[in-house]
Protein backbone atom coordinates (compact mmCIF):
# COMPACT_ATOMS: atom_id res chain seq x y z
CA UNK A 1 0.00 0.00 0.00
CA UNK A 2 1.60 3.49 -1.35
CA UNK A 3 2.31 5.79 1.99
CA UNK A 4 0.17 9.09 2.04
CA UNK A 5 2.14 12.16 1.42
CA UNK A 6 2.19 14.03 4.35
CA UNK A 7 3.79 17.57 5.20
CA UNK A 8 4.26 19.74 8.54
CA UNK A 9 0.80 21.89 6.91
CA UNK A 10 -0.84 19.35 7.31
CA UNK A 11 -1.05 20.35 11.19
CA UNK A 12 -3.98 21.65 12.66
CA UNK A 13 -2.29 24.44 15.07
CA UNK A 14 -4.08 25.84 17.70
CA UNK A 15 -4.96 29.71 17.96
CA UNK A 16 -3.88 30.04 14.60
CA UNK A 17 -6.06 31.21 11.44
CA UNK A 18 -4.62 29.02 8.62
CA UNK A 19 -5.60 30.38 5.56
CA UNK A 20 -3.45 33.98 6.99
CA UNK A 21 -0.85 32.69 9.20
CA UNK A 22 2.50 32.26 8.50
CA UNK A 23 4.59 28.97 7.75
CA UNK A 24 5.22 27.85 11.19
CA UNK A 25 8.59 27.51 12.88
CA UNK A 26 10.04 23.77 13.04
CA UNK A 27 12.24 24.01 16.65
CA UNK A 28 14.28 20.61 16.78
CA UNK A 29 15.96 21.45 20.24
CA UNK A 30 16.29 23.74 23.30
CA UNK A 31 18.64 24.43 25.66
CA UNK A 32 18.38 26.78 29.42
CA UNK A 33 16.15 29.87 27.80
CA UNK A 34 17.01 29.13 24.17
CA UNK A 35 15.16 27.71 21.43
CA UNK A 36 16.47 26.30 18.00
CA UNK A 37 15.49 25.41 14.74
CA UNK A 38 15.95 23.28 12.17
CA UNK A 39 18.22 25.49 10.33
CA UNK A 40 20.61 25.81 13.79
CA UNK A 41 19.43 29.41 14.15
CA UNK A 42 18.77 29.98 18.07
CA UNK A 43 15.99 31.70 19.86
CA UNK A 44 15.00 33.46 22.99
CA UNK A 45 12.08 31.78 24.39
CA UNK A 46 10.68 34.76 26.30
CA UNK A 47 7.03 33.18 26.35
CA UNK A 48 8.58 30.46 27.91
CA UNK A 49 6.82 28.09 25.76
CA UNK A 50 2.85 29.15 26.49
CA UNK A 51 4.10 29.80 30.13
CA UNK A 52 5.36 26.19 31.25
CA UNK A 53 8.81 26.24 30.46
CA UNK A 54 10.06 27.29 34.32
CA UNK A 55 13.20 25.52 34.34
CA UNK A 56 14.59 26.14 30.65
CA UNK A 57 14.48 23.52 28.00
CA UNK A 58 16.08 20.01 28.45
CA UNK A 59 16.95 20.46 31.92
CA UNK A 60 19.00 17.99 33.08
CA UNK A 61 17.69 16.74 36.59
CA UNK A 62 13.99 16.21 35.07
CA UNK A 63 14.64 14.37 32.04
CA UNK A 64 16.92 11.93 34.54
CA UNK A 65 13.93 12.12 36.61
CA UNK A 66 11.53 11.07 33.68
CA UNK A 67 13.93 8.57 32.42
CA UNK A 68 14.39 6.81 35.55
CA UNK A 69 10.49 6.40 36.07
CA UNK A 70 10.15 5.17 32.81
CA UNK A 71 12.42 2.37 33.49
CA UNK A 72 10.03 1.20 36.77
CA UNK A 73 6.44 2.77 36.32
CA UNK A 74 5.26 4.00 32.78
CA UNK A 75 1.08 3.99 33.82
CA UNK A 76 -1.63 2.87 35.68
CA UNK A 77 -4.99 3.14 35.75
CA UNK A 78 -5.66 5.92 38.80
CA UNK A 79 -9.44 4.20 39.79
CA UNK A 80 -8.66 1.81 42.41
CA UNK A 81 -4.91 2.24 42.49
CA UNK A 82 -2.12 4.14 42.98
CA UNK A 83 1.56 4.63 43.00
CA UNK A 84 4.63 6.30 44.66
CA UNK A 85 4.96 8.93 42.49
CA UNK A 86 1.50 10.49 43.22
CA UNK A 87 2.05 10.16 47.09
CA UNK A 88 5.55 11.91 47.14
CA UNK A 89 4.28 14.74 45.14
CA UNK A 90 1.19 15.90 47.17
CA UNK A 91 3.29 14.87 50.36
CA UNK A 92 5.47 17.29 49.00
CA UNK A 93 3.02 19.85 47.97
CA UNK A 94 1.28 19.97 51.45
CA UNK A 95 3.96 22.34 53.28
CA UNK A 96 3.17 25.12 50.68
CA UNK A 97 -0.14 25.16 51.13
CA UNK A 98 -3.38 26.37 53.32
CA UNK A 99 -3.46 23.96 55.94
CA UNK A 100 -7.37 23.97 54.33
CA UNK A 101 -6.03 22.19 51.19
CA UNK A 102 -5.50 18.83 51.77
CA UNK A 103 -8.00 16.48 49.12
CA UNK A 104 -5.90 16.49 45.96
CA UNK A 105 -7.35 15.30 42.38
CA UNK A 106 -5.33 14.37 38.98
CA UNK A 107 -5.76 15.44 35.87
CA UNK A 108 -3.80 16.42 32.48
CA UNK A 109 -4.00 20.54 31.89
CA UNK A 110 -5.56 22.89 33.02
CA UNK A 111 -8.56 23.48 31.30
CA UNK A 112 -9.44 20.03 33.08
CA UNK A 113 -7.91 21.60 36.40
CA UNK A 114 -10.63 23.72 36.37
CA UNK A 115 -13.18 21.95 34.96
CA UNK A 116 -12.61 19.99 37.83
CA UNK A 117 -13.10 22.66 39.71
CA UNK A 118 -16.41 23.36 38.32
CA UNK A 119 -18.15 20.04 38.57
CA UNK A 120 -16.88 19.85 42.46
CA UNK A 121 -18.16 23.11 43.57
CA UNK A 122 -21.76 22.49 41.71
CA UNK A 123 -22.07 19.03 42.91
CA UNK A 124 -20.83 19.96 46.54
CA UNK A 125 -24.12 21.98 46.63
CA UNK A 126 -26.09 19.43 44.67
CA UNK A 127 -25.17 16.35 46.71
CA UNK A 128 -26.72 18.99 49.88
CA UNK A 129 -29.74 19.47 47.54
CA UNK A 130 -29.34 23.04 46.99
CA UNK A 131 -30.18 22.63 43.46
CA UNK A 132 -31.46 26.40 43.37
CA UNK A 133 -27.22 27.50 43.34
CA UNK A 134 -26.46 27.32 39.48
CA UNK A 135 -24.87 30.53 38.64
CA UNK A 136 -20.91 31.24 38.80
CA UNK A 137 -19.11 34.65 39.25
CA UNK A 138 -15.95 35.41 36.92
CA UNK A 139 -14.21 38.52 36.08
CA UNK A 140 -14.50 40.21 32.77
CA UNK A 141 -11.94 39.24 30.48
CA UNK A 142 -10.95 36.08 32.84
CA UNK A 143 -9.63 33.10 31.11
CA UNK A 144 -9.92 29.46 32.40
CA UNK A 145 -9.15 27.21 29.31
CA UNK A 146 -11.13 25.59 26.45
CA UNK A 147 -13.43 23.07 27.69
CA UNK A 148 -17.50 24.08 27.92
CA UNK A 149 -17.03 24.82 31.94
CA UNK A 150 -14.35 26.61 31.50
CA UNK A 151 -15.07 28.81 27.87
CA UNK A 152 -18.20 29.19 30.21
CA UNK A 153 -16.71 31.54 32.94
CA UNK A 154 -14.36 32.66 30.39
CA UNK A 155 -17.06 33.67 28.03
CA UNK A 156 -15.75 37.14 28.37
CA UNK A 157 -12.31 36.66 27.06
CA UNK A 158 -13.88 37.12 23.46
CA UNK A 159 -12.62 33.50 22.70
CA UNK A 160 -15.86 31.52 22.52
CA UNK A 161 -18.56 33.14 20.55
CA UNK A 162 -19.47 30.23 18.57
CA UNK A 163 -20.25 28.68 21.05
CA UNK A 164 -22.28 30.98 23.60
CA UNK A 165 -25.71 29.30 23.30
CA UNK A 166 -23.67 26.06 24.98
CA UNK A 167 -22.81 27.78 27.97
CA UNK A 168 -24.47 27.70 31.89
CA UNK A 169 -25.40 31.28 33.37
CA UNK A 170 -22.56 33.34 34.98
CA UNK A 171 -21.83 36.37 36.02
CA UNK A 172 -18.99 38.68 35.34
CA UNK A 173 -17.82 41.24 37.58
CA UNK A 174 -15.62 43.88 36.88
CA UNK A 175 -11.76 43.34 37.02
CA UNK A 176 -9.95 46.19 37.97
CA UNK A 177 -6.43 46.29 35.89
CA UNK A 178 -3.66 48.31 36.90
CA UNK A 179 -0.31 49.37 36.14
CA UNK A 180 2.38 51.61 36.75
CA UNK A 181 1.28 55.31 37.41
CA UNK A 182 -2.31 53.95 37.79
CA UNK A 183 -4.13 57.27 39.35
CA UNK A 184 -7.49 55.81 39.08
CA UNK A 185 -6.80 52.16 40.64
CA UNK A 186 -8.35 53.34 43.84
CA UNK A 187 -12.21 54.15 42.35
CA UNK A 188 -12.09 51.23 39.92
CA UNK A 189 -11.57 48.72 42.97
CA UNK A 190 -14.41 50.64 44.50
CA UNK A 191 -16.46 50.38 41.33
CA UNK A 192 -15.89 46.40 40.53
CA UNK A 193 -16.75 45.72 44.55
CA UNK A 194 -20.07 47.26 44.53
CA UNK A 195 -21.09 45.46 40.93
CA UNK A 196 -20.31 42.44 42.96
CA UNK A 197 -21.62 43.18 46.37
CA UNK A 198 -24.67 44.45 44.15
CA UNK A 199 -25.41 41.29 42.54
CA UNK A 200 -24.47 39.38 45.44
CA UNK A 201 -27.29 40.96 47.40
CA UNK A 202 -30.16 39.57 44.94
CA UNK A 203 -28.71 36.76 43.85
CA UNK A 204 -26.64 35.12 47.05
CA UNK A 205 -28.39 32.14 47.14
CA UNK A 206 -28.04 30.72 43.65
CA UNK A 207 -24.37 31.22 43.30
CA UNK A 208 -22.23 28.15 43.23
CA UNK A 209 -18.57 30.32 43.15
CA UNK A 210 -16.44 32.65 42.40
CA UNK A 211 -13.27 31.68 40.04
CA UNK A 212 -10.51 34.19 39.09
CA UNK A 213 -7.15 34.24 37.90
CA UNK A 214 -5.07 35.09 40.68
CA UNK A 215 -3.35 38.86 40.72
CA UNK A 216 -2.71 38.92 36.80
CA UNK A 217 -5.35 37.71 34.03
CA UNK A 218 -3.24 35.87 31.47
CA UNK A 219 -4.78 35.67 28.14
CA UNK A 220 -6.92 39.13 28.69
CA UNK A 221 -3.42 40.63 28.06
CA UNK A 222 -1.24 40.34 31.14
CA UNK A 223 -3.70 42.59 33.17
CA UNK A 224 -2.38 43.07 36.60
CA UNK A 225 -4.66 43.43 39.98
CA UNK A 226 -3.40 44.89 43.33
CA UNK A 227 -3.32 42.48 46.20
CA UNK A 228 -4.84 44.67 48.15
CA UNK A 229 -8.19 44.42 46.22
CA UNK A 230 -7.97 40.56 46.14
CA UNK A 231 -8.24 40.92 50.14
CA UNK A 232 -11.30 42.56 49.95
CA UNK A 233 -12.96 40.82 47.21
CA UNK A 234 -12.02 37.67 49.47
CA UNK A 235 -13.18 39.30 52.31
CA UNK A 236 -17.19 40.16 50.62
CA UNK A 237 -16.82 36.56 49.11
CA UNK A 238 -16.80 35.13 52.69
CA UNK A 239 -18.96 37.17 53.92
CA UNK A 240 -21.85 35.82 51.42
CA UNK A 241 -20.35 31.88 52.14
CA UNK A 242 -19.32 31.97 47.92
CA UNK A 243 -16.90 29.29 47.27
CA UNK A 244 -13.71 30.94 46.09
CA UNK A 245 -11.37 28.77 43.13
CA UNK A 246 -8.27 30.05 42.58
CA UNK A 247 -7.08 29.67 39.21
CA UNK A 248 -2.94 29.44 39.56
CA UNK A 249 -2.43 27.34 36.12
CA UNK A 250 -0.66 30.53 35.46
CA UNK A 251 0.77 31.95 38.20
CA UNK A 252 1.78 28.78 40.39
CA UNK A 253 5.67 27.96 40.78
CA UNK A 254 7.08 31.62 41.75
CA UNK A 255 5.65 33.28 38.25
CA UNK A 256 4.43 36.31 39.91
CA UNK A 257 7.20 36.20 42.72
CA UNK A 258 5.77 34.19 45.31
CA UNK A 259 5.86 30.31 45.21
CA UNK A 260 1.61 30.60 44.54
CA UNK A 261 0.31 34.28 43.51
CA UNK A 262 -1.96 34.23 46.92
CA UNK A 263 0.90 33.54 49.04
CA UNK A 264 0.93 37.63 48.88
CA UNK A 265 -2.44 37.40 49.87
CA UNK A 266 -2.14 35.73 52.75
CA UNK A 267 -5.69 33.92 51.99
CA UNK A 268 -6.99 30.37 51.19
CA UNK A 269 -9.71 29.22 48.81
CA UNK A 270 -12.09 26.59 48.21
CA UNK A 271 -10.22 25.00 45.49
CA UNK A 272 -6.96 25.59 43.92
CA UNK A 273 -5.98 24.86 40.29
CA UNK A 274 -2.58 24.08 39.48
CA UNK A 275 -0.68 22.70 35.91
CA UNK A 276 1.80 24.28 33.49
CA UNK A 277 4.88 24.20 35.71
CA UNK A 278 3.76 21.82 37.82
CA UNK A 279 5.65 19.30 36.05
CA UNK A 280 8.19 21.69 35.28
CA UNK A 281 7.04 22.22 31.73
CA UNK A 282 7.87 18.58 30.72
CA UNK A 283 4.53 17.06 30.62
CA UNK A 284 0.67 16.94 30.77
CA UNK A 285 0.00 17.06 34.58
CA UNK A 286 -2.62 19.13 36.97
CA UNK A 287 -4.16 19.60 40.17
CA UNK A 288 -7.50 20.87 41.65
CA UNK A 289 -6.98 20.92 45.34
CA UNK A 290 -9.14 21.13 47.67
CA UNK A 291 -10.60 20.78 51.55
CA UNK A 292 -11.92 18.28 54.01
CA UNK A 293 -15.30 20.02 53.79
CA UNK A 294 -15.51 19.66 50.33
CA UNK A 295 -14.35 16.20 49.89
CA UNK A 296 -17.06 14.94 52.89
CA UNK A 297 -19.65 16.26 50.98
CA UNK A 298 -19.01 13.49 48.41
CA UNK A 299 -18.89 10.74 51.39
CA UNK A 300 -22.09 8.46 50.85
CA UNK A 301 -23.17 4.75 50.34
CA UNK A 302 -24.63 5.70 47.24
CA UNK A 303 -22.43 6.04 44.08
CA UNK A 304 -24.25 8.70 42.89
CA UNK A 305 -22.43 10.67 45.28
CA UNK A 306 -19.26 10.42 44.32
CA UNK A 307 -17.41 12.59 41.75
CA UNK A 308 -17.67 10.62 38.81
CA UNK A 309 -14.77 11.75 36.75
CA UNK A 310 -11.32 10.85 35.36
CA UNK A 311 -8.83 10.37 32.71
CA UNK A 312 -6.39 7.82 31.23
CA UNK A 313 -3.91 9.21 32.25
CA UNK A 314 -5.12 10.58 35.71
CA UNK A 315 -1.86 11.02 37.67
CA UNK A 316 0.52 9.44 35.33
CA UNK A 317 3.79 8.69 36.99
CA UNK A 318 5.95 10.33 34.80
CA UNK A 319 4.71 13.38 35.11
CA UNK A 320 4.45 13.00 38.83
CA UNK A 321 8.23 12.02 38.91
CA UNK A 322 8.71 15.43 36.91
CA UNK A 323 6.77 17.40 39.06
CA UNK A 324 9.21 16.19 42.19
CA UNK A 325 11.81 16.80 40.53
CA UNK A 326 10.87 20.33 39.65
CA UNK A 327 9.72 21.07 43.06
CA UNK A 328 13.29 19.56 44.45
CA UNK A 329 14.64 22.69 42.15
CA UNK A 330 12.86 24.72 43.14
CA UNK A 331 13.91 23.47 46.72
CA UNK A 332 17.57 24.58 46.38
CA UNK A 333 19.26 26.98 48.06
CA UNK A 334 18.58 30.79 47.39
CA UNK A 335 15.95 29.95 44.47
CA UNK A 336 13.85 33.09 45.42
CA UNK A 337 16.80 35.10 45.04
CA UNK A 338 16.72 34.20 41.73
CA UNK A 339 13.16 35.15 40.86
CA UNK A 340 14.07 38.51 43.11
CA UNK A 341 16.74 39.19 40.63
CA UNK A 342 14.94 38.27 37.60
CA UNK A 343 12.17 41.09 38.41
CA UNK A 344 14.77 43.41 38.99
CA UNK A 345 16.46 43.12 35.75
CA UNK A 346 12.80 43.34 34.20
CA UNK A 347 11.75 46.63 35.83
CA UNK A 348 15.55 47.97 35.45
CA UNK A 349 15.33 47.73 31.49
CA UNK A 350 11.28 48.75 31.33
CA UNK A 351 12.16 51.96 32.91
CA UNK A 352 14.81 51.93 29.82
CA UNK A 353 12.13 50.99 27.29
CA UNK A 354 9.14 53.62 29.21
CA UNK A 355 12.02 56.23 29.02
CA UNK A 356 11.20 56.40 25.23
CA UNK A 357 8.20 57.54 25.51
CA UNK A 358 6.84 54.86 22.94
CA UNK A 359 4.88 52.88 25.39
CA UNK A 360 2.86 52.79 28.24
CA UNK A 361 0.80 50.77 31.13
CA UNK A 362 3.73 48.79 31.98
CA UNK A 363 4.18 46.75 35.15
CA UNK A 364 5.52 43.73 36.22
CA UNK A 365 4.91 41.50 38.50
CA UNK A 366 7.72 38.60 39.53
CA UNK A 367 8.98 37.11 36.28
CA UNK A 368 6.14 38.61 34.11
CA UNK A 369 6.58 42.07 32.18
CA UNK A 370 3.73 43.73 29.85
CA UNK A 371 3.20 47.15 28.39
CA UNK A 372 1.62 48.39 25.56
CA UNK A 373 3.19 50.60 22.53
CA UNK A 374 1.67 53.97 22.43
CA UNK A 375 -0.33 54.63 18.54
CA UNK A 376 -0.25 50.80 18.89
CA UNK A 377 -2.45 48.36 15.95
CA UNK A 378 -2.50 44.99 14.95
CA UNK A 379 -0.48 45.67 12.61
CA UNK A 380 2.26 47.04 13.94
CA UNK A 381 1.75 44.07 16.94
CA UNK A 382 2.46 41.21 13.91
CA UNK A 383 4.96 42.85 12.50
CA UNK A 384 7.26 43.64 15.47
CA UNK A 385 6.39 39.73 16.21
CA UNK A 386 7.67 39.07 12.99
CA UNK A 387 10.77 41.10 13.60
CA UNK A 388 11.71 40.02 16.71
CA UNK A 389 11.58 36.45 15.80
CA UNK A 390 14.20 37.48 13.04
CA UNK A 391 16.60 39.03 15.64
CA UNK A 392 16.20 35.33 17.83
CA UNK A 393 13.51 36.56 19.76
CA UNK A 394 10.43 34.67 20.33
CA UNK A 395 7.44 36.90 21.29
CA UNK A 396 3.48 35.97 21.13
CA UNK A 397 1.39 39.79 21.91
CA UNK A 398 -1.81 39.58 23.51
CA UNK A 399 -4.66 41.73 22.82
CA UNK A 400 -2.60 44.67 22.51
CA UNK A 401 -0.18 43.63 24.87
CA UNK A 402 3.57 43.32 24.86
CA UNK A 403 4.68 40.33 27.48
CA UNK A 404 7.90 39.38 28.58
CA UNK A 405 7.31 35.49 30.39
CA UNK A 406 10.98 34.01 30.26
CA UNK A 407 12.38 30.58 31.62
CA UNK A 408 13.74 31.39 35.26
CA UNK A 409 17.35 30.32 34.29
CA UNK A 410 17.94 33.26 31.49
CA UNK A 411 20.47 34.90 32.25
CA UNK A 412 20.69 38.94 32.96
CA UNK A 413 22.68 39.06 29.78
CA UNK A 414 20.50 37.37 27.81
CA UNK A 415 17.51 39.26 29.47
CA UNK A 416 18.63 42.73 29.29
CA UNK A 417 19.91 41.65 25.53
CA UNK A 418 15.99 40.81 24.57
CA UNK A 419 15.29 44.26 26.05
CA UNK A 420 17.39 46.02 23.36
CA UNK A 421 16.33 44.70 20.93
CA UNK A 422 13.10 45.37 21.48
CA UNK A 423 13.37 48.73 22.19
CA UNK A 424 15.47 48.99 18.92
CA UNK A 425 12.44 47.56 17.50
CA UNK A 426 9.69 49.57 18.94
CA UNK A 427 11.62 52.87 17.59
CA UNK A 428 12.09 51.93 14.15
CA UNK A 429 7.95 51.04 14.00
CA UNK A 430 7.22 54.61 14.73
Amino acid sequence: MKEKEFDKNHLWHPFTQALTADDPLCIVKGKGPFLFDEKGKKYIDLISSWWVTCHGHAHPKLAQAIYKQAKTLEQVIFAGFTHLPAIHLCQKLLKYLPKDLTRFFFSDNGSTAIEVALKMAYQYFYNQNQKEKKIFLHFEGGYHGDTFGAMAVGRSSDYYKPFEDLFFETFAVPFPETWDLDENVEEKEAHSLRVLENYLTHNKNKIVAFIMEVQIQGAAGMKIGRALFYKKLHALLRAHNILIIYDEVMTGFYRTGTFFSFDKIGLSPDFLCLSKALSGGCLPLSLTITSEKIFEAFLNPSVDKAFLHGHSFTANPLGCAAAMASLEIFEQKNYSSKIKNLEITHKKKMLELFKTGLIHKTAVIGTIARFELKNSSAEKLTLLKKQAQEKGIILRPLKGVIYLMPPYVISKKDLSFSYDILKELIENLV
